[in-house]
Formats: structure tokens, C-alpha cells, sequence
């Protein structure tokens, strides 16, 4: 029982085969950019927008760990809590898998899950909505609003186990597990009663093997073989310049994406700075140069140690050296070239 929240903590029991986590383990979890917080612990995921609400997030955090029977009554008493543990408005969405293949979630604000596309219904708890006891289809979505549409290759990254930042995240379930196969056991919960953030993405699978599909990002260890330069953003994201890249707030009708000449690398812009077709990268052989295309708050540049920016001429092509620093509107962006 936590002091803080109130609630009781299931834990997992040696004799109590029935507190299990989803055995199959999806095949992908989508994360999009984004300031807010995304969670991913075996088959539960969370999206949390709160800012300056760390306890709320390690409440809600700390649930990932929470399955099988009773799940739903701990998730009813964490929303009670809700109003008292944050400062303003909240918007989370959680949602709890279990070996049967179905799911118990907990939501509030502008968060909301969603399977196969369909947002999930339950019922009205102090504090949010709980619905219990529903399937989990092929693809599961947490973050705001309706579920995002597919977002190009590389732009979204594939969260392994751990904490990361993001707007949402789909799930890519694989098919069940068999019915034979051994249950694992939820991992025991210390309490609900965090009160900072402070060690969160201890789980974080920094060494699983990389699948083939999606872009490295922070969370995974670079294969040494691949000499491609790379953009290391300021949440997190990583994006492989294996061919030229059109970088803004909606950059798939820029001539050199619709031509094919170039990738679409959209970006999170909440303070709408970002032109839709903000800057473009482009290579040659192992040089990389940075083109501004004519964006109405300019492109920037810095080298590793300079105290100041250089705003790029609109269309001249400005050569980048391992790690120079971009400004795109509010975001920036750290370019690695990695050696010979």
C-alpha cells in the first residue's frame, strides 16, 4: 500500500501464475516526435502530457508493471488521484496488456488509446475513463486525439523498453502467444509514490539487436558497419542521411520529395516557427551541405564550439562538418559525421 497515492500495489507471486505480462511481444512500437512522454514496459505502453507534474508521471509510470487480475481496480484508484497529484490540465493515456491478448486502460484529457484505428470506450472514474477486458487487435495507440496516421520511414522510432519523448506511440502486436508457453512473471512494483522522474528508461533495451526496419535512434547502439552521416535531434530522434532530406512542418509536397529526389522528414512544431519545407540536406559522396529553402524564420548554423548562430543565405548550399550545429525554428539539431 503507498502512504502517497493510496492505491494497493499488485505485485507478481511465485504462486500466482495468473498475474502475467503479454507473452508475445509486439513486433514494433512507433514512437512519434514530440514534448511529451511515451512509455513502453513489455505489453503496457503510456503517453503522459504534464508538464511539471514529475509525480503524476511516475505514478502513471510505475503502472507499466501492473497486470492481470485486479489491474483495473489499482488504475480506478491511481485516477482518484489525479487531480491531486497535478498542477493544471493532464492528458495521459495508459494501457495494461495481459497473456490473454486483452487490454485494461486508463485515460484523461487529450489522451486517448486506440485499436486497430477505433478508439477505445469505457466507463467515467474519478478523474479519467477505465475500460477493462477489451482485445488488442493488430496495432494499439496511445497519445492524443484520434490515432495518428503512418509517418515515414525514420521519422518515427521504435522504442525497444524505457522512457523516451514523444507526441504517441503505436504498437505493432505480433500474433499470440501459444497457450503452452511459460507466463511471465509482472515484475514487483516498490510504490506509487514517486515523486520525481529521476531514473526513468532504467529498462531501456540500449543493447537489443536492432530490427532491419526504421532509423537508429538514440536508445540503439549504432551498427558499426554503417558509415552514413547521421542527425542527432534534441529529443531524441536520430535520422540517417542515406540520401537527400527535406526537414519542416510538412515537408511531403516539397518538389523534392514529390520528384522522389529526397526524403520527408517532418518535425514536431507545437510554436508553429517551422515553414512547411523548411531546409533541405543534400550529399555528395561523404560531403553533407545544409540549403535553407527559403523558410520565413531562417535556418541556422553553428560549429561545435561557437557562442553564436549563422543564419544561412535562402538556396546557398552550406557545406557541414562533424558536429555543427542546426536551428530550425526552436528545434535543434546536432549533425555526425562519423570517420573514415
Amino acid at each position: 500500500m503507498s502512504d502517497h497515492l493510496g492505491v494497493a500495489v499488485v505485485r507478481a507471486q511465485p504462486d500466482r501464475p495468473d498475474i502475467t505480462r503479454l507473452d508475445a511481444m509486439p513486433d514494433r512500437c512507433e514512437v512519434l516526435p514530440g514534448d511529451a512522454v511515451v512509455a513502453r514496459r513489455g505489453g503496457g505502453l503510456l503517453w503522459v502530457d504534464a508538464p511539471g507534474s514529475p509525480a503524476l508521471v511516475s505514478a502513471l509510470h510505475a503502472c507499466l508493471g501492473v497486470t492481470g487480475p485486479g489491474a483495473d481496480r489499482v488504475l480506478a484508484a491511481v485516477a482518484g488521484q489525479v487531480s491531486s497529484l497535478a498542477s493544471g490540465g493532464v492528458s495521459f493515456a495508459l494501457v495494461l496488456s495481459n497473456d490473454a491478448g486483452t487490454g485494461v486502460a486508463l485515460w484523461a484529457g487529450k489522451g486517448q488509446p486506440a485499436v486497430d484505428g477505433v478508439p477505445v470506450s469505457g466507463s467515467s472514474v474519478d478523474g479519467g475513463t477505465l475500460a477493462t477486458g477489451f482485445a488488442l487487435g493488430r496495432s494499439l495507440y496511445v497519445g492524443p486525439g484520434q490515432s495518428a496516421p503512418g509517418t515515414p520511414p525514420g521519422v518515427s522510432y521504435d522504442l525497444v523498453e524505457g522512457t523516451v519523448p514523444g507526441g504517441g506511440a503505436t504498437l505493432h502486436l505480433s500474433a499470440a502467444a501459444p497457450a503452452a508457453a511459460a507466463p511471465v512473471q509482472a515484475p514487483a512494483q516498490s510504490s506509487f509514490s514517486t515523486g520525481t522522474d529521476a531514473g526513468f528508461g532504467a529498462g531501456r533495451g540500449a543493447s537489443a539487436a536492432r530490427p532491419d526496419s526504421g532509423e537508429q535512434t538514440a536508445f540503439w547502439r549504432p551498427d558499426p558497419s554503417e558509415a552514413a552521416p547521421i542527425l542527432r535531434f534534441d529529443d531524441g530522434m536520430v535520422v540517417t542521411i542515406d540520401e537527400d532530406l527535406v526537414l519542416g512542418r510538412r515537408p511531403d509536397n516539397h518538389e523534392m520529395v514529390a520528384s522522389g529526389s529526397a526524403r520527408a522528414v517532418p518535425i514536431a512544431d507545437t510554436q508553429n516557427v517551422l515553414s512547411s519545407a523548411h531546409a533541405a540536406l543534400t550529399r555528395s559522396g561523404r560531403e553533407v551541405s545544409l540549403v535553407d529553402l527559403g523558410s520565413l524564420n531562417g535556418t541556422h548554423v553553428a560549429g561545435p564550439e561557437a557562442t553564436e548562430w549563422t543564419q544561412l543565405e535562402p538556396g546557398v548550399a552550406h557545406p557541414l562538418s562533424d558536429g555543427d550545429r542546426l536551428l530550425l525554428g526552436w528545434t535543434v539539431i546536432t549533425f555526425e559525421q562519423p570517420q573514415e
